[in-house]
């Protein structure tokens, strides 16, 4: 049912994308615009609230979101193209919101560096959040964009222990290497918090203190929280995992989500759904307040300046003919359900966006 990560193969496939701005109107998002390069996610975080979006390619939310890639090879130039509209309007883009930029196969595709290159060029601010320290490797932008004041950084951390996190993130960081990567930006001048994202009763609500303590110590200046969601089929990819791995506890757990969900497993509506509701809701947002208040968690997150951007030329050719970051593309055939695909990100967006939730 779950197979050993490091057995897992990995495919990626090239796609030509014709757009790459991801509009958001929910009130609970904090941010109006995203890019997400790649479709899937390596990391394989069993609880990923982007899972569903794989259904649309004709993959299925469970392996194929972890194994079965896209790369949106053309990004940077179909960015340029967007930035580069008389009418673009500048607001923080945020990077990775329903993937991590920093998976592992960022190293060979470089398509986040590339789009934060464009980002320093124009001026643009831009937010990201990632599991992985590969974003130590683009630490010489992410200081230039600091040093303007364009950048903010979150890196989440959902335990301390290595082996919890290699069954709930099979290939993301180790959680040590995640608090070294925030100790690295925040000693480079680069505004960092940690995400404490999503609490899991009965599995890692526990570490929620000792998160929060070990990430201020190595630098962080602000944090955010959220509670376990699962919509759609992340529900069944969830229990599956559960019952698997916690045997023992996995109808407790699931009683006590839906003690925070009003008797359901998922709770779509604004205001409830990052946090939940009822006693142990209440429990656990008294000890974020306290922990926050006591590691020196709730500093100011900067508002990133939208002044200095100068838009780019427009690219030579349309971005649907020519590939990003010096990677040749390869043209791909998808399920014809592709075409509700940016429709669907945005609905995922909204209805469970849930590690990028509490930058308020």
């Amino acid at each position: 049912m779950f197979p050993d990560a490091a057995a897992l193969r990995t495919e990626v496939r090239a796609e030509q994308a014709r757009s790459i701005l991801s509009r958001n109107d929910s009130p609970d998002v904090p941010f109006e615009v995203a890019i997400n390069p790649y479709r899937g996610c390596e990391h394989g975080c069993v609880y990923c609230f982007a899972r569903p979006t794989h259904a649309y390619l004709g993959y299925s939310p469970g392996l194929d979101f972890e194994t079965k890639l896209v790369a949106k090879a053309n990004a940077v130039d179909v960015l340029r193209g967007e930035l580069s509209k008389p009418g673009y309007r500048v607001a923080p883009i945020n990077l990775g919101s329903a993937t991590d930029i920093y998976q592992p196969i960022e190293r060979n595709w470089r398509l986040t560096r590339n789009i934060l290159q464009l980002m320093l060029d124009t001026g643009h601010p831009v937010t990201l959040v990632t599991k992985n320290a590969l974003i130590e490797r683009d630490l010489d932008l992410l200081r230039a964009l600091a040093e303007r004041n364009l950048v903010m950084a979150f890196v989440s951390v959902t335990t301390l222990d290595a082996e919890m996190a290699r069954t709930l993130e099979p290939r993301a960081s180790a959680p040590w290497r995640r608090l070294q990567a925030v100790r690295t930006l925040s000693q480079a001048g680069v505004p960092v918090g940690v995400l404490a994202s999503p609490l899991i009763p009965f599995i890692n609500d526990e570490f929620l203190e000792a998160i929060l303590e070990q990430a201020s110590e190595a630098g962080a200046r602000f944090s955010g929280y959220t509670v376990v969601r699962l919509p759609w089929e992340v529900k069944e990819v969830f229990e599956q995992w559960l019952h698997a791995h916690f045997p023992d506890r996995a109808e407790r757990v699931l009683h006590r989500i839906e003690d925070m969900r009003e008797g359901r497993r998922n709770d779509p509506n604004f205001g409830t759904r990052m946090r939940g509701t009822g006693v142990w809701a209440d429990l656990l947002r008294q000890r974020y307040t306290l922990a926050v208040r006591k590691f020196g968690l709730n500093g100011v997150r900067p508002q990133l300046d939208c002044s200095q951007f100068v838009a780019p030329e427009p690219p030579a050719v349309k971005p649907s003919r020519k590939a990003g970051g010096g990677i040749a593309a390869v043209p791909v055939r998808f399920h014809e359900g592709v075409r509700r695909m940016a429709a669907a990100t945005l609905a995922v967006q909204a209805q469970g966006a849930g590690q990028l939730s509490l930058f308020d």
